[in-house]
């Protein structure tokens, strides 16, 4: 254990730790201790596989889930991680088993990672219940796994501890500090204003991922590590330590050894997670300039507690929650910044009564006393109170006719200009038509004009992808347009900026208005009203209801179809329908 107060902390030793603890209350005895033949078939494997009585006798099993996969970059260090993890169970007592588990790369897989959430959720789940094990160490990062691994294991209720794959280390091209994401929206930009040459183009692309890790801004990957810390998921300090640094072998070593001591003392999600822990992760995914993703993540990360967490509750806790992060995209610094600032536990601590400190974490302590030896190193990276980002948070929920049931907009990352703004549409049906269309010369549209992309919801896309942050078109950049109210049933990524409205819910391809706006149309938004307006009268809206063709079915077999028949919108976190409440299934009782 590092004695920096900012550092992850290790596993702190429980009461017991010396005292004799009965292998027979392990979960897994009922798979190893039995004297008949099932159990003998248990054994034999292993001992096929090379192990030996003493491997596994009277040991906590604690899998390592791991989500390693050459296709997965911000996963690329998990292969040495996991043998660390390993040496820290075995360090333990334990006894260490890796289970791969699907990945989910967000740069690699199309659509988006965000269709394959519920399904990595669900295997997770059942990876849990069905085999011997006694506590489990998720090993995830990059955007969609962290969701969706804490949602597998709550709905499990086995004892979990997160680890983050933490962020990459920052990038430098000559003289400026890269960002990866958000500089490489603002660097194609400037491509195609004509200010950037191809060879410097290509430069960036060699450095602007200098290590493993999940991308250096504040985007979801890192969000959702920050959530997952302020839920009491992870080790004290785990989220923001980087990828590639030393600190994070240690602290991969330290995630396993407190596996084995969660196995002993039945420590599971259930225990410690409730909804005071719920409304940490808001005022946490606000106070950092969160991604907008992280909405949709906790209402069903929520959900599976059977905690109801509306569109209402974050508007209301973003009007209190002032953003301490100065962290791109919404401020100035990165992630590495951010740890060597003092990371999200001096974060925690400078918001003071906001965060609910008698809320109980994985280690078996508060989240107060996790904090409390915590210390900004830099307040210019992380602001006190009396000097935040923003007075209030960076998120905000609009309502109106063309969002009956939500929407979300990061206000912090537009321009002040556009807050309230009213303009003509310039409609898009599909991303297909967008793409193909945007730069056009011939496009009708100004600086005014409002961008609109629908069939980019949870069923249109179909999986709900990051689409949201709609190109600026070629001849405005060259004009020196930089940004301009863009709206759509799409997510964004957390690493965009912009005055994008997105998650329009009902999206269109669920019958939403969204579905019947037709370029020409005025639409107006009022981010500190709270307020998104469609200037179309009732009855015009009436009689383009009637010519609405019947929608097409998604898919007739496989994930598709159990995914078009029970994906929820946005506004109720896109999880599927029956798997939403705490039901933890029935342990296995054939053996």
């Amino acid at each position: 254990m590092t004695t920096n107060p900012n550092s992850a902390s290790g596993a702190s030793p429980s009461s017991d730790t010396n005292q004799a603890r009965d292998p027979h209350t392990l979960r897994s005895s009922r798979w190893f201790a039995p004297d008949d033949m099932r159990s003998f078939g248990h054994r034999s494997r292993l001992k096929g596989m090379g192990f030996d009585d003493i491997d596994y006798e009277g040991r906590p099993v604690v899998a390592i889930l791991n989500t390693w996969s050459d296709l997965n970059t911000c996963h690329s260090h998990f292969r040495n991680r996991a043998d660390e993890v390993r040496r820290g169970i075995l360090q333990s007592g334990g006894f260490p088993v890796e289970v791969p588990v699907m990945s989910l790369g967000e740069m690699m897989m199309k659509p988006t990672t965000m269709l394959y959430r519920n399904l990595l959720a669900m295997e997770v789940e059942e990876v849990l219940r069905c085999h011997p094990i006694d506590a489990a160490v998720l090993m995830g990062g990059c955007d969609k796994t962290v969701p969706a691994m804490l949602m597998g294991a709550i709905s499990a209720d086995i004892p979990s501890v997160f680890l983050p794959a933490g962020p990459m280390l920052k990038a430098r091209w000559k003289e400026a500090t890269l960002g990866s994401g958000s500089d490489v929206w603002k660097y194609w930009d400037e491509r195609l204003a004509g200010n950037l040459c191809d060879r410097d183009w290509n430069c960036i692309e060699n450095c602007i991922a200098p290590s493993a890790g999940t991308c250096m801004t504040m985007g979801t990957a890192s969000t959702m590590a920050c959530v997952a810390e302020a839920l009491g998921f992870t080790l004290g300090g785990a989220a923001n330590v980087p990828a590639v640094v030393a600190e994070h072998s240690r602290l991969a070593v330290a995630t396993g050894r407190q596996a084995v001591e969660m196995a002993w003392e039945k420590r599971t999600p259930s225990s410690f997670l409730t909804e005071r822990s719920i409304v940490n992760g808001v005022i946490t995914s606000l106070a950092i300039g969160g991604s907008t993703n992280a909405i949709v993540h906790l209402i069903a990360i929520a959900g599976r507690l059977g905690i109801e967490l509306t569109l209402e509750r974050f508007d209301e806790l973003s009007r209190i929650t002032p953003v301490l992060g100065n962290l791109r995209p919404a401020g100035q610094y990165l992630m590495e910044d951010f740890y060597h600032a003092g990371g999200l536990r001096a974060l925690l601590k400078e918001l003071g009564e906001l965060v609910d400190t008698s809320c109980q974490t994985i280690s078996g302590v508060s989240l107060g006393q996790q904090i409390a030896e915590a210390e900004v190193i830099d307040n210019d990276v992380i602001r006190s109170r009396e000097n935040p980002l923003a007075v209030v948070g960076g998120t905000s929920v609009l309502r109106g006719n063309l969002a009956p049931s939500g929407c979300v907009i990061k206000a912090l990352a537009a321009e002040p200009r556009l807050q309230r703004h009213r303009g003509v549409a310039v409609v898009f049906d599909n991303y297909a038509e967008m793409k193909a269309q945007i730069h056009d010369p011939e496009l009708e549209v100004t600086a005014d004009s409002v961008l609109i992309l629908r069939s980019a919801g949870p069923l249109g896309a179909p999986g709900f992808p990051e689409w949201g942050m709609l190109p600026i078109p070629q001849k405005l950049l060259q004009e020196g347009v930089r940004d301009m109210v863009r709206i759509s049933d799409a997510r964004m990524s957390g690493t965009s900026y912009g005055t994008c409205v997105l998650h329009i819910a009902p999206e269109s391809a669920a019958g939403g208005p969204l579905a019947l706006v037709q370029t020409g149309d005025e639409i107006e938004i009022d981010i500190p009203g709270r307020r998104i307006h469609w200037h179309v009268s009732d009855a015009e809206i009436a009689r383009r209801e009637q010519q609405q063709p019947e929608p097409k079915p998604l898919a007739d077999r496989g994930y598709l179809h159990l995914y078009a028949k029970h994906v929820m919108q946005a506004d109720k976190g896109c999880d599927f329908d029956f798997l939403v409440g705490r039901t933890p299934g029935a342990e296995p009782d054939i053996f």
